[in-house]
């Protein structure tokens, strides 16, 4: 446990004072926050759930005139709110932190947060598979190459024609795609048949 908090102080210590480089003032420097959640109890003798750090003289317990060191520990044993008492964005984000890898869908409450419901997302492709990511990536690709197409097309479509315009942009965006996905799922994506992309393929 030493080791660990040692490398705490000293990661904090480095983030403060790689800041400047030689030469600089010191009135460059600014406050350093490290956070650390810990998945096991660090301060057995309080029950706080989020304890801070910070200089202090060792007798009177007087603050350090400048307070730009501060430690932030957050034990998560010691959060035991359920889905119905989270009241603050502290409480969900901790909510959250502790049951991401159980949790199927984010709660309604969550969700009405975007960066916990990107974090969410996040942590859903974290715990999928390689055949899992794969299938996602693809359909990542899809989607965003189904935009282009539809753009590509509206474009070409006051040109030469929807239609054509169409068959164009979807050749363009299967181009695109070859060096990604194999023929079989460009086909099945574009809507082209297998000879028009090994056309492209071979030219």
């Amino acid at each position: 446990m030493e080791g660990f908090e040692k490398r705490i102080l000293y990661n904090a210590a480095k983030s403060y004072s790689i800041q400047l480089d030689v030469g600089e003032d010191y009135t460059l420097l600014n406050p350093v926050i490290a956070l650390t959640i810990t998945d096991f109890n660090m301060f057995d003798q309080f029950d706080k759930l989020i304890s801070r750090f910070v200089l202090k003289e060792k007798e009177f317990l007087v603050d350090y005139l400048s307070n730009d060191l501060e430690l932030v520990f957050v034990e998560l044993p010691k959060f035991t709110k359920s889905l119905a008492e989270l009241e603050t964005l502290t409480d969900k984000w901790l909510y959250f932190i502790k049951t991401a890898r159980k949790l199927q869908t984010i709660p309604e409450t969550m969700g009405a947060v975007p960066q916990i419901k990107k974090a969410f997302e996040i942590a859903n492709q974290a715990n999928l598979d390689r055949e899992e990511l794969e299938e996602l990536e693809k359909r990542e690709i899809y989607i965003h190459a189904h935009r282009n197409a539809i753009k590509l097309a509206l474009r070409k479509g006051r040109e030469r024609g929807i239609e054509e315009g169409m068959k164009e942009a979807k050749l363009e965006i299967a181009q695109r795609l070859l060096n990604v996905l194999d023929e079989a799922t460009i086909s099945q994506m574009t809507g082209l048949s297998l000879e028009d992309i090994q056309k492209l393929q071979e030219g």
